[in-house]
């Protein structure tokens, strides 16, 4: 079987992309598995998988140390995780997150970089550096690196690669796939990073086997993913689910977007350090110093935590009245206080879902900066596996953020508040 050459895509069909999206997220599988979970012709996906397993994507038969179930036929389909790897980095204020993902999205290493600055003539080259690095780590596994995922906070265009603002970094209009992909000469996807967060749940997380969820994001700032009929969803102007800037409190403080009593300017954690030197009077300026004085039983600051768990609520409230989600994950850096948020969101979500959308399945799931990075690693794999020109020829072409239907739901342990 002939080696892929450097930056060559999955075979540009539809079929392709839904086939190996589906085996990307619950292989292995047979044809026959394949073909039911795709609603595809036996035909159809045998058209599908031939190119796929020419250049080596696919291939068939179970792992290596593995034995197939019994009364299993011995030929699933697989993906070769080995065959090709990619770059995911995540963005923060403070700092950023590299990983280097096979071509399942497993993290084969991760790196971390402390920021000096915010700017983009301070943050471009920490990313180009910490690229270069990981194509060196790269070259030990023999494989190429086929993209280059860089996840950012705020408004973002994945179509032209460009983060139209980020108020964490303070960037307007910064063409990061453009200056990345000069820089790097990979392939670049650049996305909202809670969208990203939301692809690697919906392949490989809390969103595996649901047509509807959310993830709900805590912490610098309040975040929303949405994945409707299994498809992430950006909106027309890129910006769906920002559930951070619904104004719940029109005489409430005062918001970064210019509004007064957003989600955001409530309960993210700039906000909630601003609200408690207010209530106590004393000098904290962190969510950590926030959050040990409020673990020292201050009212005053239960208090403010407290609020910030009704704005929550209530945000999420919103989200299953307009969507109706299966589940919605709440996650993010802002779970350290879960604890204290917990019975704020739990009274204002009841009060706030209405009839049948209250029975929404709500679970919180701690995810570390490195899986959003994997995240961004996600997205790459998403370009790689789809041909943009093919789809604008195509009506029947996958959208960007894609992803196989979804007909037999899988259980997970929950862990409502």
């Amino acid at each position: 079987m002939r080696p892929p050459s450097p930056h060559e895509a999955v075979p540009a069909l539809p079929a392709a992309s839904l086939v190996f999206t589906t085996v990307l997220s619950h292989g292995p599988l047979t044809r026959t598995e394949i073909a039911r979970r795709t609603m595809l012709s036996s035909a159809a996906v045998t058209k599908a998988v031939r190119p796929l397993m020419e250049v080596g994507y696919l291939v068939e038969g179970v792992s290596e140390g593995t034995r197939p179930a019994l009364g299993r036929p011995a030929n699933p389909v697989r993906v070769d995780g080995g065959r090709a790897l990619f770059i995911g980095i995540k963005v923060t204020g403070d700092e950023i997150i590299a990983v280097l993902a096979d071509l399942c999205c497993r993290i084969r290493c991760a790196r971390h970089v402390w920021l000096t600055g915010r700017e983009p003539e301070v943050v471009l080259p920490a990313i180009t550096d910490l690229v270069q690095e990981l194509l060196t780590e790269a070259d030990g596994y023999g494989v190429q690196v086929q993209g280059l995922g860089i996840a950012v906070s705020g408004d973002v265009e994945r179509a032209e690669g460009t983060v139209r603002y980020s108020p964490f970094l303070e960037w307007r209009d910064v063409p990061l796939a453009e200056i990345l992909r000069t820089a790097t000469g990979l392939p670049v996807t650049v996305e909202n990073d809670v969208r990203a967060l939301t692809v690697a749940e919906q392949w490989f997380g809390a969103g595996v086997g649901l047509a509807n969820f959310a993830l709900v994001t805590v912490g610098a700032g309040i975040g929303c993913g949405l994945v409707v009929h299994g498809r992430v969803v950006s909106g027309a102007h890129g910006v769906a689910g920002e559930i951070g800037h619904l104004s719940i409190d029109p005489l409430g403080p005062s918001c970064h977007c210019g509004h007064n009593g957003c989600v955001e300017a409530i309960a993210a954690d700039p906000a909630i350090v601003r609200a408690v030197r207010e209530a106590t009077g004393t000098p904290v300026t962190t969510a950590a110093e926030a959050l040990e004085l409020a673990r020292s039983g201050d009212p005053r600051v239960r208090e403010v935590y407290a609020r910030a768990g009704e704005a929550i609520g209530r945000a999420i409230g919103s989200v299953a009245n307009l969507l109706g989600p299966e589940r919605v994950i709440i996650s993010g850096e802002g779970l350290a206080a879960y604890d204290l948020f917990a019975e704020g969101i739990r009274d204002a979500f009841a009060a706030s879902a209405f009839g049948t959308a209250a029975q929404c399945d709500v679970m919180t799931r701690p995810l570390p900066f490195e899986e959003w990075a994997r995240g961004a690693a996600a997205t790459a794999i998403q370009s790689f596996i789809r041909s943009d020109t093919y789809q604008e020829r195509r009506h029947d072409a996958l959208p960007t953020h894609a992803a196989p239907p979804v007909h037999h739901a899988l259980r997970f342990d929950r862990a409502n508040p």
